[in-house]
Order: C-alpha cells, then sequence, then structure tokens
C-alpha cells in the first residue's frame, strides 16, 4: 500500500517560491520536444537558475549542457524529469546523491524531484520521500509555475483574459 500523497496545490506553490535552480534532466535541444519549449518558458518567465542536463548535447538556447547531475557546478534546489519511465530510478538515484545532510533535520542540495506529465511511479515517490526529498509526478513545471504566476487559473486554463461572451 502506497503512503506517498502528492503535494496539494499550496504545497506546490510553496516548492515554486522556494526554488531557486532547476536542473532539468533530458533536456533537448530539439524545439520540437516539450523539454524545450519548457526550458524556454523558464529562462524567459522565471527567476530560477535553469541547467541542463543530457549527455548526447553540448548547448541548448545558447546555454551549456551537462552530461550528468554530479557534473553540473551547482547543486540544484529541483530536477525536473523528462525521461522515459524506466529511465526514473538511476535520475532519483542521482537526485538522491545531490543531496547531503548537513545536520540531524537540516539538508543542503536538491530538494525537490519532478516528473512531467506522463511520469508517475508511486513506488519510487516513496523511495523519494524516504531519502528526503519533496515528490511532485505527473505535473508540467511550465504549467504548475504560468498558474501560479497568473498565466493560468488555479482550476484550469480559464485565465479569463479570452471570454466567448460579450460583457
Amino acid at each position: 500500500m502506497s503512503t506517498w500523497t502528492p503535494p496539494s496545490a499550496q504545497e506546490r506553490q510553496a516548492i515554486l517560491r522556494r526554488t531557486r535552480s532547476v536542473a532539468m534532466v533530458g533536456a533537448s535541444p530539439n524545439p520540437a520536444r516539450a523539454s524545450n519549449f519548457v526550458a524556454t518558458y523558464l529562462l524567459g518567465s522565471t527567476g530560477f537558475d535553469v541547467y541542463f542536463v543530457n549527455p548526447n548535447a553540448s548547448e541548448i538556447l545558447g546555454r551549456p549542457v551537462y552530461p550528468s547531475l554530479d557534473a553540473l557546478p551547482v547543486t540544484p534546489d529541483l530536477v525536473d524529469v523528462f525521461r522515459r519511465p524506466e529511465d526514473l530510478p538511476d535520475v532519483l538515484d542521482a537526485t538522491i546523491a545531490a543531496t547531503r545532510p548537513v545536520a540531524s533535520l537540516a539538508r543542503e542540495g536538491a530538494s525537490t524531484f519532478w516528473t512531467q506529465f506522463g511520469l508517475y511511479d508511486e513506488e519510487l515517490a516513496e523511495r523519494g520521500v524516504e531519502a528526503g526529498l519533496t515528490v511532485v509526478m505527473d505535473r508540467c513545471l511550465k504549467v504548475e509555475h504560468a498558474r501560479f504566476h497568473g498565466g493560468l487559473h488555479l482550476a484550469g486554463f480559464d485565465t479569463g483574459v479570452i471570454r466567448a461572451r460579450k460583457r
């Protein structure tokens, strides 16, 4: 039986408020890929320091790309995953390795493991939580950021900017 519960909207908003740096694992230089679209949004619409991780690319959107999480020049606050489901355990292991306990109740380093739409594994989420991470699954970081920063309504895409009815 699963003990992990997905973070509520308020908890996801708090995660985004405390996040300063994001590592996008599986980021793609191909503009047709979702990760590239999300990367473009994060760079242009947030204050996050964004780092790209992909062993098969050297540059994305004019920025350097790192072959692995442990090759990054910083330890990111949030690891956003754009990989196949079978790759998630290895990415979680790398995220856990990027988390360093500094005192009995304190941690330094990665605090959130976030997977994109379609990536959901409760056992993996439980393992992440047991390692001290906050785990968000099957959610788009871009959509969530836009929702909490005026780009989307909390209930969905109705921002009230475009209306079908005359006022």
